[in-house]
């Protein structure tokens, strides 16, 4: 019982990487702009992150750095897309080399470096009960928020006037510019804050989740949470779902180590990405499904007076 806790525990841990980013990109494509971008964006708010804890000794101001660093570049591949008219899918993979490379250049200092020890988080009297305190109550608060996250997004989305001009841009930005709502800047400020998003979840993997610097440690993550979006037809909820799932199927492959199954480690260490394109064939085996959940302008340019 004791190791089914914490493979729970592990594979929530796992999951908030995830389900932080693929928050982050469902904000991007409910506007109606695809950001193929994550993966180098993670890299680069991880270093940047982890840099900043190193010299200021505090995560919080490690979580800011990432996420400054995130929503820049989202908002610099914005402005490109946007306003210059560049291909959405060329920037974003641009993105996610630049990201790539300059991570590795910034990050060779940093390769040898520590944070301090780390704090134990628990919640008092919950984190005491046998079986569900070890593998529920014993995280980072960010395991938690990831939850909030999920439940702030829903609600915005669904119970707010600024989320359904935002669903409506996604949808139909002509429209939405007819009634006179700024579709580019809308645009422009969903990437910025689901760039800030994947640097959250970036500077968590670096901070929190390992916590060192490793050149390229995100290692697909962020094109795992970029299809947890589709996975999960644009729904916050479903997003968790997915996130959490995917973890585990993570952490199961250390589960199966240590317990000495005979399985060559490379087959184990596909597993995550394996269980990705296994879900990916399966939910595009129903096409008219995506089409009614998917934002209709999903990929799709905007140009006023066009």
């Amino acid at each position: 019982m004791n190791e089914i806790a914490l493979l729970i525990a592990a594979t929530l841990s796992a999951g908030t990487v995830l389900a932080i980013a693929a928050l982050g990109l469902l904000v991007n494509e409910r506007s109606g702009v695809v950001n193929l971008g994550a993966e180098g964006l993670m890299l680069v708010a991880a270093i940047a992150g982890f840099a900043a804890a190193v010299h200021s000794g505090s995560d919080l101001i490690g979580f800011a750095a990432g996420m400054g660093a995130g929503a820049l570049l989202a908002a610099l591949s914005g402005v490109l897309i946007i306003w210059l008219g560049t291909n959405q899918y060329a920037t974003g993979l641009a993105l996610s080399l630049f990201g790539a490379g300059l991570s590795a250049f910034v990050g060779v200092e940093y390769t040898q470096q520590r944070l301090s020890e780390r704090s134990h988080f628990a919640i008092p009297g919950l984190a005491d009960l046998p079986f569900v305190g070890k593998a529920f109550f014993e995280h980072h608060p960010l395991v938690y928020g990831a939850l909030l996250l999920a439940l702030g997004l829903h609600l915005f989305l669904y119970r707010t006037r600024a989320g359904l001009v935002l669903r409506a841009v996604g949808e139909s930005p002509e429209s939405a510019h007819a009634l006179g709502y700024p579709v580019r800047r809308i645009r422009l400020a969903s990437m910025a804050v689901g760039g800030a998003l994947c640097g959250l979840a970036g500077a968590y993997l670096s901070i929190i989740y390992t916590p060192l610097w490793v050149e390229g440690m995100v290692a697909g993550k962020g094109w795992i949470a970029l299809a947890l979006t589709t996975f999960a037809t644009w729904r916050p909820a479903r997003v968790l779902l997915g996130a959490y799932l995917f973890g585990g199927v993570t952490m199961l492959q250390f589960h199966l180590q240590s317990e000495g199954i005979e399985i060559a480690s490379q087959w184990l260490s596909m597993l995550p990405y394996l269980a990705t394109i296994a879900v990916l064939v399966l939910i595009s085996r129903n096409p008219a499904w995506i089409r009614i959940n998917m934002p209709a302008s999903l990929g799709k340019p905007f140009r006023p007076g066009q």
